[in-house]
């Protein structure tokens, strides 16, 4: 503790950093069975994974189901509306905000129900006994809740493999927090992404500008895509996403991917994209597909090329200034 008091006081990024670690729990095994695990929380943050979290129900919680409950939470954690995050390999596959976590599900479920299968889910609302009969029907790996009507937990537990998590932790994150990648020989280091993309502070590029009922779905939609990984475009319409795509090297076979997974009608849509379009064909999809309004970031050299694409397309576009790459 003294230690890293001396090394805070030399300025943002101290010439030391030290972090002292202390075991969870082992683990059945890593990402895979040939590979040892185990959880580590460091000591004197102010919460972990699993602080305040207990397991009600279901086996040993793996390696990869702490990896995406870590995804699922910190994507729920953006909003104060009733939200149910389902997230697999590490990227969400189905996000909704309804008037409750039934409806949430419903939602979120609808965007890519075979994705669904074998998911770990957050919600930030207490699991009643509709939410529960709807994830009942589906194979879920983790379920993480502020808490649980006595018959949704009579229902989940029917099932032997749900892990059934009921988090009690009601402190906030420290947003000064260092985020930190492991690399051969070392660490990379940086803030969080923990940036606010404020309405106020988004410009409209386009000329037709968005109606309030699209501005919801862009602000949604930009949040989400910040959780999903890069190149990451995010179609949502009412509050939940209807396609997402992930992880691609080109932004415009994300588009490509977004589209091709919305199993909804897409026509009235938004998109979002977790940084700027370099070329003009991102957008030029984006209108065959129907949507009528895209957020991103801004700062291609391409830039006006972008914006003509929106204009002769009649979609809304807004640059919000700020990129959310999640490697």
């Amino acid at each position: 503790m003294i230690a890293n008091w001396f090394s805070e006081m030399e300025g943002d990024f101290p010439h030391h950093i030290m972090r002292d670690f202390e075991k969870v729990m082992e683990l059945k095994y890593g990402e895979n069975p040939h590979q040892r695990a185990a959880y580590y929380a460091e000591v004197g943050a102010r919460h972990h994974l699993l602080s305040m979290v207990t397991q009600l129900h279901g086996k040993q919680l793996s390696f990869n189901n702490l990896y995406d409950l870590h995804a699922a939470r910190s994507l729920c954690e953006e909003f104060t509306l009733p939200c149910v995050t389902i997230v697999k390999h590490n990227n969400p596959c189905g996000v909704g905000l309804a008037e409750n976590a039934a409806a949430a599900y419903d939602k979120a479920y609808a965007c890519d129900p075979v994705s669904a299968y074998g998911s770990v889910i957050a919600v930030n609302r207490g699991v009643d006994k509709a939410l529960a009969e709807r994830l009942a029907e589906l194979f879920v790996e983790v379920l993480f809740a502020p808490s649980y009507d006595d018959e949704a937990l009579e229902i989940l537990s029917r099932k032997a493999d749900i892990r059934i998590l009921v988090n009690n932790e009601r402190r906030k994150t420290n947003q000064g927090e260092f985020d930190m990648k492991r690399v051969s020989g070392g660490v990379l280091v940086q803030d969080r992404d923990a940036a606010l993309d404020e309405r106020d502070e988004m410009e409209v590029v386009s000329t037709r500008h968005p109606d309030e009922r699209e501005w919801g779905d862009l602000i949604f939609a930009f949040r989400v895509a910040k959780h999903v990984k890069s190149n990451s475009i995010v179609i949502a319409k009412d509050l939940a996403t209807l396609g997402v795509g992930a992880g691609q090297m080109s932004r415009v076979d994300s588009v490509k991917i977004a589209k091709m997974k919305s199993l909804l009608p897409t026509h009235g849509t938004v998109l979002a994209s977790d940084a700027f379009f370099p070329f003009r064909d991102g957008v030029d999809m984006a209108a065959e597909a129907g949507v009528t309004a895209i957020i991103q970031p801004g700062g291609s050299v391409r830039d006006e090329e972008a914006i003509q694409a929106a204009n002769e397309h009649g979609i809304a576009m807004i640059f919000t200034g700020k990129r959310h790459f999640k490697h």
